[in-house]
């Protein structure tokens, strides 16, 4: 079966993008005519959402608390022909590593979990919310046992909704070593639980290692580090690199870059086919990333048209 394209919806409302985002009906309907299949939805103003996570008013840009709002989103994305690879859920509001309670990351999960389900979408994207340098006020071994024990609760949440846990593991967030994101798929071992592979923070974390702490963790290229994780990879994104980040507003390296393919260093001849042995996919998504790309919307047709290159020779 051939692979079905899909794009976050997030590269249209944050970093470049938040001040002016892209209504959702809008980057729908581009969408459809560009030939893509669907979308991978970033559940967070002002695209649709399950709510304020701090609880306040469900005026909220895109909030959709309702399952009826839920329903008509879901029966309308159905008539474009469309449909949802994925959510990225809005849990950066809340505390992992950092406290020892993570009833409140468990909560707000268990509602995006529940908003996924009304929507019919079956992959719930984490991270590991907090930046790489909180290893240096957190101990190890404590910051491994608080994400583990909290995504296995998550991972539990989630199969009940017939669901799939997806960790995008990237420089800008801890455990961004790749002895770290073995660790942490091992400690939380669930067989819905697995990982994001985003190629372009594979370059970024698997060859650069970029923003990791101490002593550096690399491969010579990303196929050495695609084989290390080899029946862990249950999502992929598709993006290339240019051996760099994205830097926040003090001109610091925040997470990778995300060019548009074309514009970085990437193989993908050399790539995809070891992806395709090495990922567990129960699906058959392919999505591109074009997060915090400063011209992400004029950059989607060409990114389309890519990937469906890239789907005739290995999707």
């Amino acid at each position: 079966m051939s692979k079905r394209i899909s794009i976050g919806s997030w590269a249209y409302t944050i970093g470049p993008y938040a001040s002016h985002p892209i209504d959702f009906d809008t980057v729908l309907q581009k969408l459809k005519e560009y030939g893509f299949q669907g979308v991978e939805l970033g559940a967070f103003p002002p695209h649709p959402n399950p709510g304020n996570p701090s609880g306040g008013a469900d005026s909220w840009p895109g909030a959709m608390p309702e399952k009826s709002q839920r329903a008509e989103l879901a029966s309308k994305m159905k008539s474009m022909g469309m449909a949802f690879s994925g959510i990225a859920a809005n849990l950066w509001g809340e505390k992992l590593i950092n406290t020892s309670d993570q009833s409140k990351y468990i909560a707000e999960f268990h509602k995006n979990s529940e908003f996924a389900k009304d929507l019919g979408i079956q992959g719930i994207r984490v991270d590991c919310v907090q930046p790489p340098s909180i290893h240096r006020e957190v101990d190890y071994e404590t910051a491994l046992r608080r994400v583990s024990s909290t995504w296995k609760t998550c991972a539990d949440i989630a199969a009940g909704n017939g669901q799939y846990v997806t960790w995008e593991f990237e420089p800008g967030f801890a455990f961004n070593k790749p002895g770290d994101i073995v660790r942490i798929h091992d400690a939380v071992d669930k067989p819905n639980f697995g990982l994001q592979y985003d190629t372009c923070h594979g370059q970024m974390v698997g060859v650069n290692g970029a923003r990791q702490e101490g002593e550096k963790e690399t491969f010579p290229s990303q196929i050495e580090f695609i084989r290390l994780l080899s029946g862990r990879i249950n999502h992929i994104h598709l993006i290339d690199s240019d051996n760099g980040c994205h830097k926040d507003a003090q001109g610091n390296d925040e997470t990778s870059s995300h060019p548009p393919f074309g514009l970085g260093v990437l193989n993908f001849d050399e790539i995809l086919p070891e992806l395709n042995k090495a990922a567990r996919l129960s699906h058959d998504w392919w999505t591109i990333d074009l997060c915090f790309w400063p011209d992400a919307w004029n950059a989607t047709q060409q990114c389309k048209k890519a990937v469906d290159a890239l789907v005739e020779k290995y999707g």
